[in-house]
């Protein structure tokens, strides 16, 4: 794989090519010059997106599908029983994973900025692309998720900065080289890979070592594992909420939109004002390491607080998808306990009558290392809905489900429902919410599936 390298080929062909991440390095590489086809289990609104850049998607895998393709790119998600990889086997096609082709592809930049952390990577990645962009530095982007500003998940500019979303997942990225790298926090996820905390941990301590001898590391000072790696580094600046960070927030005001106020503080000194259109207070972590991302690389402070106070989110991360009979709907990404319980917090801050969630849990390994959490995340809402689990990569072992979540959160006292299907939920919605209420829908898969039957259900 080592001696594998896209510059020596042409024709690409991808497969679980509907992914957020895949599916930006599909229209990168089709950008760039290559001919690319993809294919993936299910249809999607990605895959829509990237047949109308001219990019031949293909719903369902068959060795068919490899045409004449020179090399196939798969994600960490696809497994070598995989069909069309058996087919690419047999032929002699050579084949690298995504994170593989991610590294490759930043290869050619000057500085390449790094964004990673359990929790907060993609708006933060959104809000550094887009600062950066809004200040003139003209950076190549890949995210993932869908950024308005730059009008997807990628974006070609100039060989001076790429701006990269690095994901922890299955050691993604050690692929990465950064000269930046910024990571927002360390916690327990995806322990279908990793052993436990002290494992993830070390992840981030390989993947940092990886950043260039001259390269700074940006880090949130109130995770003490970050804290600790960060004094393992040369260069490296902190920011948090508590005031022995280089960087904090100072005189915090939550408006009637949820959206904080607040001043910055770098080095002992207030250097700016800044008010977000982003609701919640998690998001002023994330605005903060994008505000000294930005200052650190010379941009000066009036043109970094403009283009954060206009940083509208990144898709399916809090996002306003329709307002039906006065009810307000929602939809974010949040897949585990914790990133759910701050969405959750996040909504309560906005006026409602009642606030409802529904949640679709991801993968049952979280589900049975995470049985409480889930069972306390969502503790702040009126009315909790749980849709089967969303199983990924994974099979169904036949011994969790959605409805002992929602047995131990009645136990409880919570008023929480087992909705099996997104029909469920939407009747149970529709049938029961009232004038001025709130409903988020969360979850890592495809749970934004509801969101649009809410709003097919009004169009009819």
């Amino acid at each position: 794989m080592n001696n594998i390298h896209i510059k020596n080929y042409k024709k690409i062909h991808m497969i679980g090519i509907g992914g957020s991440s895949m599916s930006g390095l599909a229209l990168m590489l089709n950008d760039l010059g290559y001919i690319v086809t993809g294919s993936d289990e299910s249809n999607s609104y990605t895959l829509s997106a990237l047949h109308e850049k001219g990019i031949k998607t293909i719903v369902g895998h068959d060795p068919l599908n490899l045409g004449d393709a020179e090399l196939v790119v798969y994600t960490a998600a696809v497994p070598e029983i995989n069909p069309e990889r058996i087919a690419a086997t047999n032929k002699g096609i050579p084949q690298i994973e995504r994170k593989i082709l991610l590294g490759q592809l930043m290869e050619n930049y000057d500085k390449s900025i790094c964004i990673c952390g359990t929790h907060g990577k993609t708006t933060t990645t959104g809000m550094v692309a887009k600062t950066l962009l809004d200040c003139g530095f003209n950076p190549s982007v890949h995210i993932g998720g869908s950024l308005g500003s730059i009008g997807g998940s990628t974006r070609l500019g100039s060989l001076d900065y790429f701006v990269a979303e690095a994901c922890e997942f299955n050691a993604s990225f050690f692929s990465m080289y950064p000269d930046i790298a910024i990571v927002l926090n360390i916690k327990e996820d995806h322990l279908d890979f990793y052993k436990d905390i002290d494992d993830i941990e070390n992840s981030f301590r390989t993947f940092l070592a990886n950043l260039s001898e001259d390269g700074i590391a940006i880090g949130c000072g109130d995770d003490e594992r970050v804290k600790k790696l960060l004094l393992e580094k040369k260069n490296y600046v902190t920011f948090g909420f508590e005031k022995d960070n280089d960087c904090y927030p100072i005189n915090i005001e939550f408006l009637e939109d949820a959206c904080a106020r607040f001043d910055i503080v770098y080095k002992g000194k207030i250097i700016a004002n800044l008010k977000l259109n982003v609701p919640g207070r998690v998001q002023i972590i994330d605005a903060l390491a994008a505000f000294l991302t930005a200052y650190i690389l010379g941009a000066k402070c009036d043109e970094i607080v403009a283009s954060l106070s206009h940083f509208e989110g990144v898709k399916r991360r809090f996002e306003h998808t329709g307002t039906y009979e006065g009810v307000k709907v929602y939809n974010d990404y949040g897949h585990n306990p914790e990133e759910t319980h701050q969405v959750v917090e996040t909504a309560n801050m906005l006026p409602h009558n009642k606030l409802w969630v529904v949640i679709q849990p991801h993968t049952f390994t979280r589900v049975k290392k995470f049985f409480n959490d889930y069972v306390h995340c969502a503790d702040l809402a009126d009315k909790i809905l749980f849709t089967d689990i969303f199983a990924s990569r994974e099979k169904d072992p036949g011994d969790i489900s959605s409805n002992d979540i929602v047995l131990a959160m009645k136990e409880r006292g919570l008023d929480a429902y087992y909705t099996p299907s997104f029909e469920d939920a939407l009747k149970l919605l529709v049938e029961n919410w009232e004038e001025g209420d709130i409903v988020i829908t969360l979850g890592g898969g495809d749970i934004n599936k509801l969101n649009i039957a809410i709003d097919d259900y009004f169009k009819e």
